[in-house]
């Protein structure tokens, strides 16, 4: 009877130890998961899904700009330093739950440089900071709420669309003082707030 226990609790500390290396071994892919809602939702239908590369920034950078003016060369500066733009567009509710749940995942490794929430919409603005206080590694704009503060209406790819949530992300040696420009430039929702910041 006794060896019968004795193997009985065997089994079940083995049991337990094997879930614990399996929960261990989880952790990694549920770290991608959280870190990859671009890639989770760029093919879906229900978001508007943009990825610029770095050669589109370096083609933005020359149009129409005077590279002989000082602030003109350091806005191109800052274009070319981009490695990576981002943004998923949606109306969908629960596609907007979930992003809204990633950026709060995401802010604990980001620090947060601004909020504004006004009638029941909220814009946020995440940093990973950079090499001195006027640079930062990567900038995350969440915006939500957003539908009711837009009036006329918005059509994509031939069908009327509300905007519920926009979620942007920006990596590079991306120059705070310059990044309202471009996000004026590109018309990324909320981003008149960055000048005043």
């Amino acid at each position: 009877m006794k060896s019968i226990i004795k193997n009985l609790s065997k089994v079940k500390m083995n049991k337990k130890f094997l879930v614990l290396v399996m929960a261990i071994m989880l952790l990694p892919l549920t770290g991608m998961a959280q870190k990859n809602i671009f890639d989770k939702y760029s093919e879906n239908p229900d978001v508007t899904y943009v990825n610029i590369k770095p050669k589109m920034f370096q083609m933005i950078a020359k149009m129409g700009v005077d590279t002989s003016d000082p602030e003109a060369k350091a806005f191109i500066d800052m274009v070319k330093s981009i490695t990576s733009f981002r943004t998923i567009v949606t109306d969908n509710k629960a596609i907007s739950a979930d992003i809204s749940k990633w950026v709060k995942s995401r802010s604990n490794s980001l620090e947060e440089l601004m909020e504004v929430r006004d009638d029941g919409s909220e814009v946020k603005f995440y940093v990973k900071e950079g090499r001195d206080e006027d640079h930062v590694k990567e900038l995350l704009i969440f915006v939500n709420g957003i539908d009711k503060h837009i009036e006329e209406k918005i059509e994509i790819n031939g069908k009327q669309r509300s905007i519920e949530t926009v979620v942007v992300s920006f990596t590079g040696d991306i120059n705070l003082n310059e990044i309202s420009k471009l996000t004026e430039k590109m018309n990324i929702p909320a981003g008149q707030h960055l000048e005043k910041k």
